[in-house]
């Protein structure tokens, strides 16, 4: 779109498809480009029709390298916007799900937009690192504390203490790469998914990503089974709640509303 210099968007029905488009630059990020995919993605938060992102890189060699390093090291002041890298790393109250489809390298930030996301759908020549200590950085923009959630600590801690790059096969083991496709069906691979999740109430699917991530903040179950969380509430309000038990006694496919 006309409005982007440095990610292209894209509305497919309910799907809204995010291409960073930095591709000489390994897709890495500089303030514009951060400031623009915080632009993009506040679109797909405000908008009730829209209901799965999907985050890719331009080009088949990069995801996101991550920070973009030649424009530190001339200087430039290295801004980023209240919601974190890509507009994402920082992006807490988003009960929208996110799938990113990471296109090889995936370093540093890079990295981390991956791991802010709620899938990561990764094709087979994706590589995985925290690179920062290398040089002379840390991982700052959630990598240090998401990874450790998301595999065994002792895992991630080998690879953020080491720097080390992970396959797209060994991330799939380790437990946060869910599916690992050829690099020709990366894109067409996340649709699915992104597919599987519309057929779902958009409602019942807020509710349930706010209830699992703001639940897992909790010290143990009953706090977090019994904690208030708006999602559910709007749920429990909605078209969708009525809408689903009916379709399904009429034996027809639902037709969610969103609201």
């Amino acid at each position: 779109m006309s409005d982007y210099d440095f990610c292209q968007v894209e509305r497919d029905g309910h799907l809204f498809i995010v291409t960073i488009n930095r591709p000489k630059a390994m897709n890495s990020l500089h303030p514009p480009a951060n400031f623009e995919l915080e632009k993009a993605f506040n679109e797909f938060a405000a908008d009730p029709d829209l209901w799965v992102a999907i985050i890719t890189g331009a080009g088949d060699r990069a995801f996101s390298a991550g920070n973009d390093l030649k424009w530190t090291a001339e200087g430039k002041k290295m801004d980023i916007p209240a919601t974190g890298f890509a507009g994402l790393t920082s992006r807490y109250d988003l009960n929208k799900p996110v799938i990113a489809a990471v296109n090889g390298v995936a370093m540093g930030g890079g990295f981390e937009i991956a791991l802010a996301c709620d899938l990561i759908i990764a094709s087979d020549n994706a590589l995985f690192a925290l690179p920062e200590p290398r040089v002379g950085l840390a991982a700052l923009a959630g990598g240090l504390h998401r990874l450790p959630r998301q595999i065994p600590v002792k895992q991630a801690m080998g690879m953020i203490l080491t720097g080390r790059r992970v396959g797209a096969e060994e991330g799939q083991r380790l437990g946060f790469v869910n599916e690992v496709v050829p690099a020709a069906d990366l894109l067409d691979a996340a649709k699915r998914w992104a597919a599987q999740i519309i057929e779902c109430s958009p409602m019942s699917i807020r509710a349930s990503k706010e209830a699992v991530y703001q639940g897992l903040d909790e010290a143990n179950l009953d706090k977090a089974i019994t904690a208030h969380y708006p999602a559910i509430g709007e749920l429990f309000k909605s078209e969708d709640l009525i809408e689903g038990p009916t379709a399904f006694a009429q034996k027809r496919l639902p037709v969610w509303k969103g609201r």
